[in-house]
């Protein structure tokens, strides 16, 4: 599917992840929102570089691993989301860190 990408420097495609932390574990039943401008109805979605699932949802359940990413015209593609089926994972929140944050980390096995 072709989706155009947005201007230089314009704000980005978002690719959210529920619950917020990554890498994504299928079993945590991975929700993924994809946030960018124009209706949710131009959502496209990708799983490892092919158009895959519903189309024109914002709203995606990821239940095979993989890399996922979503495109909505105006803001183009999301940064890829990584959603694994690893046993044994150390996870850090998906929002941004900076050097002397304390983070809590959850090692899941």
């Amino acid at each position: 599917g072709w989706c155009p990408l947005s201007p230089t420097g314009a704000q980005t495609t978002q690719l959210l992840v529920e619950p917020p932390w990554k890498p994504a574990v299928l079993r945590d039943r991975v929700t993924l929102t994809c946030q960018g401008s124009g209706t949710a109805s131009a959502t496209t979605w990708y799983k490892d570089g092919q158009r895959w699932g519903q189309q024109g949802s914002n709203h995606f359940k990821a239940n095979m691993k993989g890399t996922y990413q979503c495109c909505r015209p105006g803001t183009g593609h999301s940064p890829p989301v990584i959603v694994s089926e690893e046993w044994l994972v150390l996870q850090v929140p998906t929002w941004a860190l900076l050097e002397g944050d304390t983070v809590t980390l959850r090692c899941r096995g």
